[in-house]
């Protein structure tokens, strides 16, 4: 009859279907697609943000360091003679220190106060004096605690430069002598926080001769001291 012919012409065939199949799974088979140029831009830039500002903040502190040392820095009193102990165990003092420009501060290991961040600004003049033969030197107003180990392993925490930063301790007298009267700084037994000392790190020439006071709490301290060590240097090349 012509009612089942068409009933049968209308069926659609068992081969058609796996083909349909195949195209509705190839319709939702999840694509990735390929990262624009626009995409590849912006994640190279994010990269290079924080380089480029490290770069052009290192370079604008040359440029202030280069504007400041044409000033004249004043004179102070003479260091005196001293010999204490570095944290290798070996005398250390005012003798190896001669015809040296070198930068003290006064901290210890267990300061809970400002010593690590007075130590954080002594371990940024490193990199921008590693070309010279200026010196940092830091003393210990708590030697008893601060054993030339224990400095040892303070220095290895602080990436100190061997033969660059030196940290001394000695006899807690002969210390605190010389940050009052040598260094004109305050030293003194703490009640409970600890030894009270200064801030400051202070700037020595070539003979001994204090040039400079510069407080490590303040943000632009290691420019200005930075500024005044390249102008000794060239006064006293």
């Amino acid at each position: 009859p012509v009612s089942h012919f068409h009933h049968l012409s209308a069926a659609p065939s068992r081969s058609s279907r796996p083909n349909q199949a195949m195209s509705y799974s190839s319709t939702l088979a999840p694509t990735r697609a390929p990262l624009s140029w626009s995409a590849l831009l912006w994640k190279a830039t994010l990269i290079l943000i924080p380089l480029l500002t490290a770069a052009g903040l290192f370079f604008l502190r040359q440029a202030e360091v280069e504007r400041l040392a044409s000033h004249e820095l004043p004179k102070d009193s003479v260091v005196p003679s001293f010999q204490l102990i570095d944290q290798n165990g070996e005398s250390f003092g005012s003798q190896q220190l001669l015809g040296k420009i070198w930068i003290a501060d006064f901290v210890y290991s267990t300061c809970p106060g400002p010593c690590p961040m007075i130590s954080s600004r002594m371990g940024e003049l490193q990199k921008p004096l590693r070309d010279t033969d200026v010196q940092l030197v830091s003393f210990s107003v708590d030697p008893q605690h601060d054993t030339p180990a224990v400095l040892h392993e303070y220095a290895a925490k602080l990436n100190a430069q061997p033969g660059r930063w030196h940290f001394l301790t000695g006899d807690k007298e002969t210390i605190y002598r010389l940050s009052r009267d040598g260094f004109k700084l305050a030293a003194a037994d703490g009640e409970t926080a600890g030894p009270i000392h200064s801030t400051r790190m202070v700037l020595v020439d070539r003979s001994g001769t204090i040039r400079g006071y510069y407080d490590a709490t303040e943000a632009d301290a290691v420019t200005l001291l930075l500024a005044d060590v390249a102008h000794l240097r060239r006064q006293q090349p």
